[in-house]
């Protein structure tokens, strides 16, 4: 876990508490989309509370944004655990993934700046390929995604996208045996960014689909 941030919320007002519940969720989905918290792990109310400086009440409101997000679980009489993303959680990300990415990719406002950023992304996870860093090769092609939120210059939609990264990082652990999976599609990111460059929107959009889609596949696949 990390440091405390947040104070004690015993003497809060509703709002207050409302808002350090939300901030712990933002620590612990953050933790979730860093790897840090696995698939299956428990998290203990004692610890946790402890270790965020949150009282017991403004941490369960946090469980339940969280377990509304899909990201955690809450099984009675059991505890709270980092949730195990099944084949139709799969199905139901890459769904909303390969309309929202494309969507950004045709309409939102894909600049110079934008693909400047992208190609230190990629550039980051093809190097990152070469030496076998699988960590660093997923963290690229996460944060290439992202960036292609982004275009869409929109709060609601890059949060959506946010807390589908999240989920994402609990389907890769399917993946730990795969160790060219992201290396797969660090090279597909590079094709989309090519595309983005010779400004054929269209034929980006396409890659991105493709790759999303083939990437659904394989995690699938390997779900049985």
């Amino acid at each position: 876990m990390s440091p405390r941030t947040a104070g004690h919320t015993g003497d809060f007002g509703a709002g207050d508490e409302t808002q350090a519940s939300a901030h712990a969720a933002a620590r612990l989905r953050a933790e979730i989309a860093d790897g840090a918290l696995a698939p299956g792990a428990k998290l203990s109310e004692h610890a946790v509370s402890a270790e965020l400086g949150i009282s017991r009440n403004t941490l369960r409101e946090c469980f339940a944004m969280l377990a509304a997000e899909g990201l955690v679980l809450r099984i009675p009489h059991r505890g709270v655990f980092v949730a195990r993303p099944t084949a139709d959680d799969v199905r139901d990300l890459y769904a909303a993934r390969r309309i929202l990415e494309p969507g950004a990719v045709l309409w939102g406002d894909v600049d110079d700046a934008l693909n400047e950023r992208l190609r230190g992304i990629v550039s980051a996870a093809l190097a990152a390929r070469e030496t076998a860093d699988v960590a660093a090769m997923s963290d690229a092609n996460q944060r290439f995604h992202r960036a292609l939120v982004e275009a869409a210059v929109s709060r609601a939609l890059l949060a959506d996208m946010d807390r589908a990264l999240a989920r994402m990082r609990l389907v890769f652990h399917a993946m730990l045996a795969d160790r060219e999976f992201h290396a797969r599609y660090a090279v597909r990111n590079a094709e989309v960014l090519a595309a983005l460059e010779s400004y054929d929107r269209d034929r980006a959009a396409r890659l991105l689909r493709d790759s999303l889609g083939a990437a659904r596949d394989e995690i699938l696949d390997r779900l049985g």
